[in-house]
C-alpha cells in the first residue's frame, strides 16, 4: 500500500505510459502541456518540493524565453511560442515530480516504470514503420481543429501522424522512423538518450516483467533506429558510451566495461541484417541536407548579430534562406539562440554542464549509465532540436540520477504489525543513531553513491 506521503504514481504514467493513445489521437505534443499541469497541481498541493541542481538556472532561462515573446513580429507566431515554452516548463515539472518522488520514499522501480514504456512505446510505433512505411491517419484532434490552424506546417506535422518520414525533394526516397514523433530526428534523439536509461533500469532491477520486456526490445529497437539513417543519432549515443568508457577504464570498473562492449557487440549485429553505413552513404549522396544545414546555420549566425540579447522570438522564414527550413531550426542550440538570443543560449548550456558534473559523482552502475543522459543531450545540441516531449524524457532521466545521487532511493520496508514491540526502548539519542546505522548497511547496495568524507 502507498504510504500517505508518497507521490502518486499515475499522473506519470498518463503522460509517459500511453504514449500510443495520445499518439493516435493527434494530441501528443498539444495535450503534454496539460499533463504537466497535472504534475504541477500534484506538486503544489503536496506543499514541500526540493529543488534539485539546475533548478534555479532553468528557472531563469525560462524567464529569458518569455520576455523575448517580445520580439515575435506576428501575432500567429504566439501559440507555436507558448507550446515550446510550455515544453520548456513541462520538462521542469517532470524533473521535479521524479526527483520529490523518489525523495518522498517511492520505490526506484515504480518511478522508473513510465520512462519504460514510453521507451516501450516507441520501440513498438517504430515497427510500424518497418512494415508499414507509408502509414499514415487522420486524427481526430485534426478533424477537430479549424483548417486555418491545422493548415500550418507545424501543427499539421504534430496532429496528422504518419509512421515515417520522407523527403519528397530527395532523389531517392528513404522512408525514415518516425512515429510516435512528427520527424526523424526527434525519433532518434529519443533512441539515443533511451538506451542508456533501459540499461540503467536492467542494472538496477534484477527480476519482474518489465526486465523481461526491456531485454527483448533492445535488440528489436535497433532496426527501426537504423532506419531512421539519422547520423545525429549514432554521434550523440557514441559520444556517450566513449564517455562511459573513458569513466570506467579511470577506474577499473570491469563489469560496466563489459556491459558497453555488449551494447556496442549488440549495435554490431543487427548492422548485419540493415546496412545501415551502406544506406546512410547512399543518402547523403542523393540529398543536400548537408550543404542546406551549413546555409541555415551560416545564415542564423548573421541575423542573431542584429538581435543578440532577445532573439527573434521564434523560427522565421527569411527570402533569402536555400534550405528547407526557417532560420532557427535544424538544432536546439540554433532554435534557442535565434528564437531567444545569447543569453538564454548561455543559460541553457549551463544547465546541462551543471548536470553533467553533478551526475558525474555517480559511483553505480545504473547511476553511471545515467549521467550520460546530459552529455548525450549536449552532443547533439547543434544538430537537433529537443524542445519538445523528448526534453521531458531527458529530464525524466536526470531526475532519477539526481534523486539518487543526493541520498538513497529506497527507504525501508514499513514495520511488520505483528512483530511484538521491544519490551524497553533505547534512549531518543541512541535510537536516531542506531536507526541511521541501521539505514547506511540497509542502503549500502543501493543506487546511491557511498557518502563522502
Amino acid at each position: 500500500m502507498r504510504r500517505s506521503h508518497e507521490i502518486p504514481m499515475w499522473p506519470l504514467y498518463v503522460m509517459f505510459g500511453l504514449v500510443p493513445f495520445w499518439w493516435a489521437t493527434g494530441g501528443l505534443y498539444l495535450f503534454w502541456p496539460l499533463f504537466a499541469l497535472i504534475l504541477a497541481v500534484v506538486l503544489f498541493a503536496r506543499g514541500k518540493i526540493e529543488m534539485p541542481s539546475g533548478s534555479t538556472t532553468w528557472m531563469v532561462m525560462a524567464a529569458v524565453v518569455l520576455v523575448s515573446v517580445t520580439r515575435l513580429d506576428r501575432v500567429t507566431g504566439l501559440p507555436m511560442f507558448l507550446l515550446r515554452l510550455g515544453f520548456m516548463l513541462s520538462a521542469l515539472l517532470v524533473y521535479l515530480y521524479v526527483y520529490n518522488a523518489l525523495r518522498a520514499g517511492a520505490s526506484w522501480d515504480r518511478v522508473f516504470r513510465p520512462l519504460c514504456l514510453f521507451w516501450l512505446s516507441m520501440v513498438a510505433l517504430g515497427w510500424i514503420g518497418v512494415f508499414a512505411q507509408k502509414f499514415t491517419l487522420t486524427t481526430p484532434v485534426e478533424m477537430l481543429l479549424p483548417h486555418s490552424i491545422t493548415a500550418d506546417r507545424g501543427v499539421q506535422a504534430m496532429v496528422h501522424v504518419h509512421a515515417t518520414e520522407f523527403n519528397p525533394l530527395g532523389r531517392n526516397q528513404f522512408f525514415r522512423t518516425a512515429a510516435p514523433y512528427p520527424y526523424t530526428n526527434n525519433w532518434g534523439t529519443g533512441f539515443a538518450v533511451l538506451v542508456p536509461c533501459v540499461i540503467a533500469y536492467l542494472t538496477s532491477i534484477r527480476t519482474g516483467g518489465m526486465r523481461v520486456l526491456l531485454l527483448i526490445s533492445l535488440p528489436l529497437s535497433l532496426i527501426p533506429a537504423f532506419l531512421t539513417l539519422n547520423r545525429g543519432m549514432f554521434i550523440g549515443l557514441g559520444a556517450g558510451l566513449v564517455y562511459l568508457g573513458l569513466r570506467a577504464l579511470m577506474r577499473g570498473d570491469v563489469r560496466l566495461i563489459g556491459s558497453i562492449v555488449g551494447v556496442a557487440v549488440l549495435a554490431w549485429v543487427a548492422t548485419l541484417v540493415v546496412p545501415v553505413e551502406d544506406l546512410i552513404a547512399n543518402r547523403v549522396d542523393n540529398t543536400d541536407s548537408t550543404t542546406d544545414r551549413a546555409d541555415l546555420y551560416l545564415q542564423t549566425l548573421g541575423a542573431v548579430g542584429h538581435s543578440p540579447i532577445l532573439g527573434y522570438g521564434g523560427p522565421r522564414l527569411v527570402d533569402t534562406t536555400s534550405g528547407a527550413e526557417p532560420l532557427g531550426t535544424q538544432g536546439q542550440m540554433w532554435l534557442v539562440m535565434y528564437s531567444h538570443g545569447i543569453p538564454a543560449l548561455l543559460l541553457f548550456l549551463a544547465f546541462w554542464v551543471v548536470v553533467a558534473r553533478r551526475m558525474a559523482a555517480a559511483v553505480t552502475s545504473p547511476g553511471k549509465w545515467l549521467s550520460t543522459v546530459p552529455v548525450i543531450a549536449l552532443v547533439v545540441t547543434p544538430f537537433y532540436g529537443f524542445t519538445d516531449i523528448n526534453l521531458s524524457v531527458m529530464f525524466f532521466a536526470i531526475g532519477l540520477g539526481m534523486a539518487a545521487l543526493d541520498g538513497p532511493v529506497r527507504r525501508p520496508p514499513p514495520p511488520d504489525a505483528t512483530t511484538p514491540a521491544s519490551p524497553v526502548r533505547p534512549p531518543p539519542q541512541r535510537a536516531r543513531a542506531s536507526a541511521r546505522a541501521a539505514v547506511s548497511i540497509k542502503y549500502s547496495q543501493s543506487i546511491a553513491p557511498p557518502p563522502r568524507s
